[in-house]
């Protein structure tokens, strides 16, 4: 068996995985209280259900928000070797790709709002099977592994 991957994702992420773990949870909190109002108000749904499922989706949105970023962030790792890429993801179900060199076609780095705001961005390595991600790395740290997949992909041989 493999050890872990070496590489931890930039600290930032927690903090840009809360702000939309909070994003969700306002979404979920709006649309539970306008099911609630409906359901409490216009059919004969037992009450004490409603606030049970409402409470129960509240609750797991929030979590979203406080303790699952940082366990997210302990467990997502990487590492680029000369022959992959290796990714490891995940505390309950951990999930361990590796990307061989030979497959990638091409690679790029992605930034949405909450990545640009922290500095962060996400670099997305690409195969003929479909795409794989690691995330929230510094934009300096993503730019270097992008360039050094793509050098040890021979990318710009293969123009």
């Amino acid at each position: 068996m493999r050890p872990p991957p070496a590489h931890h994702l930039d600290p930032r992420a927690r903090t840009a995985w809360r702000i939309a773990g909070a994003l969700l949870t306002a979404v979920v909190l709006v649309v539970v209280v306008a099911v609630g109002y409906v359901l409490l108000r216009f059919t004969a749904f037992p009450p004490w259900l409603v606030w049970t499922a409402g409470g129960l989706a509240v609750a797991a949105a929030a979590a979203s928000v406080w303790p699952v970023p940082d366990i997210e962030w302990r467990h997502w790792r990487y590492e680029i070797g000369e022959r992959e890429v290796d990714l490891q993801h995940g505390w309950i179900v951990v999930t361990r790709t590796l990307v061989p060199m030979a497959q990638i076609q091409h690679v790029d780095t992605r930034r949405g709002p909450l990545e640009r705001r922290f500095g962060l961005a996400t670099v997305v390595l690409y195969t003929a099977a479909g795409a794989s991600e690691i995330p929230a790395l510094a934009d300096a740290e993503a730019a270097e592994v992008r360039d050094r997949i793509s050098a040890l992909a021979n990318l710009n041989q293969q123009l």
